[in-house]
């Protein structure tokens, strides 16, 4: 967010917190994306604040932590003092989770793997209506296809994003059988390596689709620990997953940090992860 707005967001997170009875004296921003995440002290709370067009999102958030919460799945848990719902405040969404403090070290990649394995077998016993991993992908296919959405994409380049869109997601859809609920972006910045065991955050990407859609986001050595991974599979999902991160940076009113440095890297990255898996 820019200045002027995350200072608004920022205030926004403090008083949701304090009108629910918890102790805030200071606020440091952890994250700061399109979303932010704000450490509460002394109230020991992480307030995720986004702008209220991601409402829904952070409806779908709430909603997804609480399912695997009450099934032992491997997730960072709400905050236990307040109604778990998103609050609405200053045209922010805003939603209160627990704090739990710096991580370890980088965690190695077969505890990696047994987290992400142990958070599949959770979600499987979880009911949840969520979309399949096309319907995300169908949505960043349309950000590209229209030139009014992201009108500073190259032609070259909106050609190379909507054929691995479109084909990629076409391959990954022809045997859903195997299918079932995934976090939707497991990448290393979404798993904290606590003490306790390795929690997943950011909950929100939530979908359904193969297991290697989520393989695709952890470090390919994870993979390397996970028995029947299809890892042709692996390849063409993680191809896909940087065509999906690319088109939400040329998005007309996309607000990542950095968001120049990030378009030209996640070009390079579906490049990269295509001539690992051939054509599309």
């Amino acid at each position: 967010m820019e200045p002027s707005e995350l200072r608004r967001a920022v205030e926004a997170g403090r008083a949701t917190a304090s009108e629910a009875g918890l102790r805030v004296d200071d606020a440091v921003v952890v994250h700061n994306s399109d979303r932010v995440a704000l450490r509460l002290v002394p109230c020991g709370v992480l307030a995720r604040v986004a702008p209220l067009g991601h409402l829904a999102d952070s409806e779908f958030e709430v909603e997804v932590a609480r399912r695997p919460a009450d099934v032992d799945a491997p997730v960072a848990e709400l905050e236990p003092r307040v109604e778990p719902r998103a609050h609405v405040r200053d045209a922010f969404a805003i939603s209160l989770w627990t704090y739990y403090g710096p991580a370890e070290p980088e965690i190695a990649p077969a505890d990696y793997a047994d987290a992400l394995l142990r958070h599949h077998a959770a979600l499987r016993r979880v009911e949840l209506d969520a979309p399949h991993v096309t319907d995300r992908v169908a949505v960043a296919l349309g950000e590209v296809n229209d030139r009014e959405e992201s009108p500073e994409l190259p032609e070259s380049d909106r050609e190379l994003l909507s054929g691995t869109l479109g084909g990629l997601s076409a391959a990954i859809s022809v045997e859903k059988g195997g299918d079932q609920l995934l976090h939707g972006e497991p990448h290393p910045g979404n798993l904290l390596n606590m003490r306790k065991g390795p929690l997943f955050v950011d909950l929100a990407t939530c979908c359904r689709g193969p297991v290697e859609f989520d393989l695709a986001h952890a470090p390919e050595e994870v993979g390397k620990h996970c028995t029947g991974a299809d890892h042709g599979l692996i390849h063409r999902c993680r191809a896909l997953g940087w065509a999906m991160f690319s088109a939400w940076r040329w998005r007309r009113d996309d607000h990542m940090p950095d968001r120049d440095r990030w378009r030209a890297e996640g070009l390079h990255r579906v490049r990269a992860a295509l001539d690992r898996c051939g054509p599309v």
